[in-house]
C-alpha cells in the first residue's frame, strides 16, 4: 500500500460509521455508489447482494476508488481518505459481516431494526475486498480556524 499523502492515522477516520462513495466504471462512464464499509486487514470491505449494479460493474472492471470524509462544521473538522485499488469478490463471511453491521447499528442486537435486518442485512451474499494500491489521507481541518488553531 502506497501513501501519496498521510496527514493522520487513517484508522482514526475509517473506524467511524461514516459513508464512503465507491467509484466504479460502466461502459466507460463513471458511477458513484454511497456505501457502508469496514476497514480491516488494511483493506476496505463492502457487503452487497449479487443483484446490485455496482457488484456487476466490479465483476466487469475491478479497478475502483473510494472516498470517505469526516466532516464536522462546528468543530472545524474536515478529513478525507481516498483509496484507489482493485476489488475482489467472494462469498459472504458471516463473522466479518456481523462486524460490518455492528459498526453501523451498534453492539446491542436487541436494538437493531428487525425489518432492516430481514430486508437489508440477511440478503447480503457478496463480500467485496478492495485492496488499496494507493491511499491519500488529507487533513484540511484548518478551513474554519486557520492553520495555527486546527485540531
Amino acid at each position: 500500500m502506497i501513501f501519496a499523502q498521510k496527514d493522520f492515522e487513517i484508522e482514526d477516520v475509517l473506524c467511524k460509521p461514516l459513508m464512503a462513495h465507491l467509484s466504479t466504471v460502466d461502459d466507460g462512464a463513471p458511477r458513484d455508489s454511497p456505501i457502508w464499509f469496514l476497514w480491516e486487514d488494511s483493506c476496505l470491505w463492502i457487503f452487497e447482494t449479487s443483484k446490485d449494479s455496482f457488484v456487476k460493474r466490479l465483476q466487469a472492471e475491478p479497478k475502483c476508488a473510494a472516498g470517505i470524509v469526516e466532516y464536522d462544521l462546528e468543530k472545524g473538522i474536515l478529513k478525507h481518505v481516498g483509496i484507489r485499488g482493485k476489488a475482489f469478490l467472494a462469498s459472504c463471511n458471516r463473522d466479518r459481516l456481523m462486524r460490518f453491521v455492528t459498526k453501523y447499528l451498534g453492539e446491542d442486537k436487541q436494538n437493531w431494526n428487525p425489518w432492516f435486518v430481514e430486508n437489508v442485512v440477511d440478503p447480503l451474499d457478496v463480500m467485496i475486498k478492495v485492496v488499496p494500491e494507493s491511499i491519500v489521507a488529507k487533513n484540511v481541518s484548518f478551513f474554519k480556524t486557520g492553520l495555527d488553531l486546527a485540531s
